[in-house]
């Protein structure tokens, strides 16, 4: 069966965003030029298939200003609205994201990355559908933002597998469900 995978970065008070969605706070060139590197983004990306995200995240990447960073995964973006930007190869699910996902975890292949955001991890999490969660703090506190979960009321545990300190730049803790 397919992992559902939540790769994704978090300011230390536990934002993924700026209240408006922007995501710039991610980045510091003067230390990453000094650093270079991909951080085991590579080794991630190669390991799924399938990438789900909420539609503000979908917006946020189309924000970048680049083309469509997934195109040879099956995306799709979890929405009330039917906004396709270009051609991007993405499938919009309108449906209940719950048994849409039970289902596909249930496909043969690579496991699923979890692109975001807070609304829709908070439901994957309070479904139990998370299997792994591979989180980088990032080094600065934004005070206000998108939480990384959204609407959680259920204590969940996870166990601790791996913890990986980047150049002073972060720290990136893997997570494995109970």
């Amino acid at each position: 069966m397919k992992k559902i995978k939540l790769y994704i970065a978090v300011s230390i008070d536990g934002y993924i965003a700026m209240p408006d969605g922007n995501v710039d706070w991610l980045s510091d060139p003067a230390q990453t030029k000094k650093n270079p590197g991909d951080y085991g983004y590579e080794e991630f990306y190669d390991s799924i298939d399938t990438t789900l995200m909420g539609y503000n995240t979908y917006l946020e990447i189309k924000g970048f200003g680049i083309p469509f960073p997934y195109p040879d995964k099956k995306n799709y973006v979890f929405s009330r609205h039917h906004k396709k930007l270009e051609k991007d190869p993405v499938r919009f699910i309108r449906s209940d994201i719950i048994p849409f996902v039970k289902g596909l975890k249930k496909e043969k292949g690579k496991d699923i990355w979890l692109v975001g955001g807070g609304q829709i991890n908070g439901i994957l999490l309070q479904a139990g559908l998370i299997d792994e969660m591979i989180i980088t703090t990032i080094p600065v506190i934004l005070g206000n933002g998108i939480p990384l979960f959204s609407s959680v009321s259920l204590m969940k545990r996870f166990a601790v597998l791996e913890v990986k300190n980047f150049h002073d730049l972060f720290v990136q803790i893997r997570f494995v469900k109970r």
